[in-house]
């Protein structure tokens, strides 16, 4: 089992966005120090919910601060780049850190950041397969082109190439993000595993984990690939002396920075959309997920990987929204939590 944090940029209520994205560099500093697997870097942008707006550049920040613990998106919004620009990015990471990058993409949403970037709706609808395709083939080919609907060019070299890194892999490892029977056939199909969202439960992640194996079975993957699978499963994790505590501290900052962060979001033509009621969505949360004492925590992620065959957790630790709590709850993580699995 690999455990690792989640990290938003979350902006709080009150706080400055520099408060924010300090805040998460340092949680990731100290991920590393207290014996953490990963830090998994999440993107948005023009919003509060998370204010970092690359992953990847926020990646190559960490894996420069850092020298043993693996840096990871969850995810690079694949719809707003273009997949050769993030695949070169991912091969840069790969080859310069000895292979501790890993590049986590998903298609977003229908937000605004289509039209800014002037990618449009269509790379969120419809384009998401193709563009997905061409970057494994970037990651994983000495020479690429392109003659699809979306992406035309004439062969042109990978440089840098990502198999002359010194590492186990060819390439950086690519994970999908599934919300959906549609997107856990698009990844399966690929043989590339998943990360799951914090909002859904064992049983469900479950189910898709079990649809996975079934459309790569049916694509022909190698068995041992659908064996060896490595899906990952996002949540939150708060670590007190008593459950009731924890559960209080996430309850009390939680709530506005969902409210302020979710409302945020703008559709780029102007579609309805529904928000979650931020308190109801906290307590869904805490129901979840490890919330609570060590031994608690230990116990709910052992739970959730013996019933979901999930072996890597992405776990949010910067619910409290202060700096020192942060710190502290990574520090439990690893040195509380963590030894009881290993």
């Amino acid at each position: 089992m690999r455990v690792g944090s989640f990290v938003l940029a979350a902006q709080f209520p009150g706080q400055g966005q520099g408060e924010a994205l300090h805040r998460a560099v340092r949680s990731a500093e100290v991920a590393e120090e207290a014996g953490l697997d990963t830090v998994w870097l999440a993107e948005h942008h023009f919003v509060p919910y998370g204010t970092c707006p690359s992953a990847t550049t926020l990646a190559a920040l960490l894996l420069g601060r850092t020298r043993r613990i693996r840096v990871g998106t969850a995810v690079s919004v694949l719809p707003t780049t273009h997949p050769v620009a993030l695949g070169e990015q991912a091969a840069l990471l790969h080859l310069t850190s000895g292979g501790r990058f890993t590049l986590g993409v998903g298609r977003g949403g229908p937000w605004v950041d289509l039209e800014v970037f002037g990618t449009g709706l269509e790379a969120y609808e419809e384009a998401f397969p193709e563009s997905l395709d061409l970057l494994v083939r970037w990651l994983r080919e000495p020479s690429v082109s392109a003659d699809g609907d979306r992406f035309r060019f004439r062969q042109v070299p990978v440089v840098p190439s990502p198999s002359e890194a010194l590492t186990e892999t060819p390439g950086p490892e690519v994970v999908v993000a599934c919300t959906s029977p549609s997107s856990v056939r698009l990844a399966a199909e690929r043989g590339l595993p998943m990360l799951l969202g914090m909002h859904i439960g064992d049983e469900e992640k479950a189910e898709m984990v079990a649809l996975w194996r079934r459309f790569a079975r049916t694509a022909g993957r190698p068995v041992d690939e659908i064996r060896g699978a490595a899906h990952v499963s996002a949540g939150i994790c708060q670590i007190t002396d008593r459950r009731t505590d924890a559960v209080e501290t996430l309850m009390k900052a939680m709530p506005g920075w969902l409210r302020q962060g979710l409302e945020a979001h703008v559709t780029v033509d102007g579609r309805e959309r529904s928000m979650r009621d931020p308190v109801a969505y906290t307590e869904l949360l805490c129901g979840l997920h490890p919330v609570g004492t060590a031994r608690l925590c230990a116990d709910r992620l052992a739970a959730t990987s013996e019933r979901t065959g999930i072996s890597r957790f992405a776990l949010l630790v910067e619910g409290s929204g202060d700096l020192a709590a942060t710190e502290e709850n990574v520090r439990r993580l690893g040195t509380e939590v963590l030894t009881q699995l290993r």
